[in-house]
């Protein structure tokens, strides 16, 4: 039974361990993550047996199919959380790394290097792989970390975290620093997203509901991760047939995930030949279309659009079409209603293409590619944290980089300020 407090004592247990944490060698942070891969896999009955109770839960509780597919744990995927663990334990340590350095006319030497951020607080929803992810990313690159999971995921986040922490701590992680939030009870993320200079940076991840709240509410630093109304642009000078690939992709290829699409845009001047090869491969997709007047005339079984609709991020096989006058109406359409996550085009037409690019404010900008690369696996940085969302610190998917900060090391030999 939580109890008001319960997270501070946590959070201060990590907070200490960190400081460990930090100093140990890069060698001996990999063999920890490379022993929590052995751990998922030696415990995989332990963790599957989790999985169950939750999605029993999840399926009494009447929750979505996108929304249990993201709960979901196999053999498969958890060979998958294993394999994941292993390739961060083979990324560059970026803990040390020197960006800059100098020495200056009176005789300083001024360097600049990558050092971890402390205590991240990680809040996030069903996905039980995130568990395993933050842990890795977060050893790895020297930080402690305290998890706060979704209460649909309770038992299988639980059950993963134990076993990492378990096998972790027999190859030298320091006893605390991984400190997992066993409690559905929401008070808890209150308490977590208020502990000022225990909580170094606070990281949610999941609805876009989960995210604002934690903006809004928080104390601690806040990193905006992952809300996705992410769209395509079909335009004029459009290959149809690679149009047609690229947002069948785009919609139906893990429409749960942050980097779907949610909003088609089409131009006018190409919509008779595109639409009704994109709407039939929809409907072989079971594909729910919601769209514009413009749109409905393609199809008896298309849902008028409401304002609502072109914000939302459905997270499951739902669209909104527009179809659009121009490339100008489609920017200003993205414009408005995109979350910066992912926007695309496609076009065979250079200087519109560029046009888009430097015109789209987003953290990642396609041209003839789908929105679902946003990703950092698919980045070649081995791992991400989260996609972020806004401008300051990081942007786009956050790799180990992106959890250090830097420090200043300067050297002198009696030089005073005159």
């Amino acid at each position: 039974m939580y109890q008001k407090g319960d997270v501070r004592k946590q959070a201060v247990l990590a907070k200490n361990a960190g400081v460990e944490l930090s100093l140990i060698k890069s060698d001996v942070k990999a063999n920890i993550l490379l022993a929590m891969a052995d751990g998922i896999l030696a415990e995989k009955d332990f963790i599957l047996q989790a999985n169950a109770a939750d999605m029993k839960n999840g399926k009494a509780k009447g929750l979505k199919e996108s929304f249990l597919d993201r709960l979901l744990l196999t053999e498969d995927r958890l060979k998958g959380i294993a394999e994941g663990l292993r390739q961060v334990a083979a990324l560059p340590d970026p803990v040390g790394e020197i960006l800059s350095g100098c020495t200056r006319p009176n005789g300083l030497t001024i360097t600049k290097v990558r050092v971890p951020i402390g205590l991240i607080g990680i809040i996030y929803e069903a996905r039980p792989n995130v568990t395993a992810d933050a842990i890795a990313l977060c050893i790895r690159s020297g930080n402690s970390v305290i998890l706060k999971g979704g209460s649909e995921a309770l038992s299988s986040n639980k059950a993963i975290s134990d076993v990492l922490i378990r096998f972790g701590e027999k190859v030298g992680l320091p006893k605390g620093a991984v400190q997992f939030v066993n409690t559905s009870d929401r008070s808890a993320v209150d308490e977590l997203i208020h502990l000022d200079k225990i909580v170094d940076v606070v990281i949610p991840r999941g609805s876009a509901g989960l995210i604002q709240s934690v903006l809004k509410n928080a104390s601690v630093p806040v990193i905006e991760t992952g809300a996705g109304v992410c769209h395509t642009y079909v335009d004029s000078d459009a290959d149809v047939a690679m149009a047609v690939e690229i947002a069948y992709n785009a919609k139906v290829n893990r429409p749960s995930t942050c980097n779907a699409m949610e909003t088609l845009l089409v131009h006018k001047d190409i919509a008779d030949k595109f639409m009704p090869v994109m709407l039939a491969k929809y409907q072989e997709a079971k594909v729910t279309i919601i769209g514009d007047e413009p749109t409905q005339k393609f199809g008896k079984d298309i849902q008028p659009a409401t304002e609502e609709d072109w914000a939302t991020e459905y997270d499951d096989l739902r669209l909104s079409v527009k179809i659009v006058a121009s490339m100008e109406e489609a920017i200003a359409h993205i414009r408005k209603y995109s979350t910066g996550h992912s926007e695309a085009i496609v076009t065979d037409n250079y200087e519109k293409a560029r046009k888009f690019q430097s015109l789209i404010d987003a953290a990642a900008v396609y041209v003839n590619a789908s929105t679902r690369f946003t990703d950092g696996f698919e980045f070649g940085f081995g791992a991400e944290i989260g996609i972020s969302t806004q401008k300051l610190h990081a942007r786009g998917p956050m790799a180990l980089p992106e959890l250090t900060t830097v420090k200043y090391l300067i050297n002198g030999n009696g030089q005073i300020r005159k």
